[in-house]
């Protein structure tokens, strides 16, 4: 038995360098995305990341028609091509005094059309299925180096801006009356958001770029009380997620990416039901029963 289960959980990492080099860059995004991913859900912008991945799109086809696959020329169009679309919706906004989602809805959608028009000129179906689904099994050094070099850089950042951010997210008038620069912080937010969603478009691809980054986080509500505590949640669930993922998708062929989103969201799943808080077993069993 103990045979069987080594064969299962560690045989496949410890025969195969491809399935090496998909867990350690897997377990760079779960580290650093996650936290991020707290972030975004308790400041209400959830959607701000999905909007961001698909934003990403016409700078990363840019880079492809230029170079072909390469990891840095997709990166660097990707990362100014992020920094628009997320620094742009917000100008537009104060400029218009309009709604920041409304502005990044509209955004998103142009991009993510001219990034799709954009592949689709030169790009045949084996390309566009790697850009737009990605290939965690196919990750070579540029991008693990890419990975972890995004993830290292998050937690540092991390470090420094962690209390600005809990204070803008808990109480941004005593953020802006103590003059925390809460603008200045947002921003590095916000570069730091589209980082890790490019760091994650070279195993996950546009589409699925955030699963990574908010299913463990929305997850990790239903497990921490505090900030810290559903950071270290959703990190924690993140790491379960890309470990079960890669070993659901080796044992059962299935596609990597897709598989370690879906362990995720059925992490999410069982969080919702029994999750120590709020989850609704919980509220079911605490729930005050009269009787006649």
């Amino acid at each position: 038995m103990l045979h069987l289960l080594q064969d299962a959980l560690w045989a496949p990492f410890a025969e195969f360098g491809f399935m090496r080099r998909a867990l350690v860059g897997c377990l760079a995004l779960s580290l650093a995305a996650p936290p991020l991913g707290v972030f975004l859900m308790l400041r209400r912008m959830s959607l701000t990341a999905d909007v961001l991945a698909h934003g990403i799109l016409p700078g990363i086809a840019i880079g492809f028609l230029v170079a072909g696959l390469s990891v840095t020329a997709m990166s660097v169009g990707g990362l100014v091509a992020g920094l628009i679309v997320g620094v742009g919706a917000g100008a537009i906004s104060r400029a218009t005094g309009g709604r920041e989602d409304a502005a990044l809805a509209a955004l998103y959608l142009v991009a993510l059309a001219l990034g799709v028009t954009l592949i689709s000129t030169r790009a045949g179906s084996v390309e566009l299925s790697h850009l737009l689904f990605g290939s965690v099994l196919g990750v070579d050094d540029p991008a693990l180096f890419l990975m972890a070099g995004v993830a290292s850089l998050t937690l540092l950042a991390l470090a420094f801006a962690w209390r600005p951010l809990v204070l803008e997210c808990f109480d941004p008038g005593f953020a802006a009356a103590v003059r925390a620069h809460g603008g200045w912080w947002h921003m590095l937010f916000l570069v730091l958001v589209v980082l890790n969603v490019l760091a994650a478009f070279q195993a996950l691809g546009t589409l699925m770029a955030v699963g990574l980054m908010m299913l463990p986080a929305v997850a990790a509500r239903y497990w921490g009380r505090s900030v810290g505590g559903m950071a270290y949640a959703a990190a924690g669930i993140a790491v379960f997620a890309s470990v079960a993922g890669l070993l659901v998708s080796y044992h059962f062929d299935l596609p990597s990416g897709p598989a370690i989103v879906l362990v995720a969201g059925a992490a999410w799943v069982l969080s919702v039901l029994a999750g120590p808080v709020d989850g609704l077993l919980g509220r079911l069993l605490r729930r005050p029963h009269f009787s006649g």
